[in-house]
């Protein structure tokens, strides 16, 4: 049976890169059926990698099969995974993120979970000396990876080995670090076609805190004023996202990629605690500015706060 490879709900670009990667590997290298799988629409970025490096879109699942063998990529929480991911043959998980739990397993899998800012990272250690055999499309897939979780190694998630296997990605293609990032920033912020409820879904997380579930919502770009221009309608439209998604609270960070910062939206007085409680802020209107907070993974749920 085919092995699916697939990341989490609301693919980001590591999400979508790193399936194809993956199936690559299992198919070519070690012999394995396997075909990479999306849970989502990838995001502007992630569209945009795929064109640059000529890459098929990975078609869509909703859910899996009773058996289905399966690899876990770029997460490991079963929030943002398949409902029937427990039922599924679980070969092998490989991530960046803290372990949530709740995932079962049929029998003995492979686990890789090592804290560097990109699953592509990862999956280049992972294939070792076999790189040598892989097209373009598969080097421009890590190395466009790893771009976009370290921001162009501004998120304070990147690690030395993100910045190594990328620049020697890049070395390899005759490509420019710089003007790749800037293409991948520029698809990522253009968020004209998307409606409100569909930004604050993009790129996002649930998170539990006490007895409070929040959607964390984070819009990467270098054009701020854009997003923060429909600041109101995005505000209006929080409320129905929250009680649509089963949640108490959606938060939207808008960061700022060149100038490394955020502008949180503050909805009502709940969020106006939690920022003011979790980043030592004082809150005086419906935004309110972070400075170098770009990270969601070390930066803002390390530090929310009721």
């Amino acid at each position: 049976m085919t092995t699916l490879v697939f990341g989490h709900t609301s693919p980001d670009t590591d999400s979508t890169g790193s399936p194809i990667i993956w199936a690559w590997y299992l198919n070519q290298i070690k012999g394995e059926d396997a075909k990479p799988a999306l849970l989502g629409e990838p995001n502007t970025e992630a569209a945009f990698v795929l064109k640059r490096w000529s890459l098929d879109k990975p078609e869509f699942i909703s859910d899996v099969a009773a058996d289905q063998p399966v690899v876990i990529v770029d997460t490991n929480n079963p929030a943002e995974l398949p409902a029937s991911i427990n039922s599924a043959d679980i070969r092998a998980i490989i991530d960046h993120h803290r372990l949530v739990g709740g995932l079962e397993t049929k029998s003995p899998l492979s686990i890789c979970i090592e804290p560097v800012a990109c699953t592509a990272t990862i999956m280049y250690k992972l294939i070792g000396d076999d790189m040598a055999q892989a097209p373009e499309g598969i080097k421009g897939a890590i190395l466009s990876c790893i771009l976009s979780d370290t921001l162009e190694f501004r998120s304070p998630t990147a690690t030395q080995e993100d910045r190594a296997i990328a620049h020697a990605l890049a070395e390899d293609l005759g490509v420019s670090i710089p003007d790749l990032a800037a293409e991948m920033f520029a698809a990522k912020s253009d968020v004209s076609a998307f409606t409100e409820a569909e930004l604050l879904r993009m790129d996002s997380k649930e998170f539990e805190l006490g007895d409070t579930t929040f959607r964390v919502s984070v819009l990467e770009t270098t054009s701020p004023k854009t997003v923060l221009d429909r600041k109101q309608s995005l505000l209006a439209a929080m409320p129905d996202v929250a009680r649509e998604d089963g949640v108490d609270q959606v938060l939207l960070f808008v960061v700022d990629i060149l100038d490394e910062g955020s502008t949180l939206l503050v909805p009502n007085d709940f969020v106006k605690i939690v920022a003011e409680k979790s980043f030592g802020v004082q809150v005086t209107g419906d935004t309110v500015l972070l400075p170098g907070v770009v990270s969601r993974k070390k930066q803002i749920i390390p530090q929310l706060k009721l």
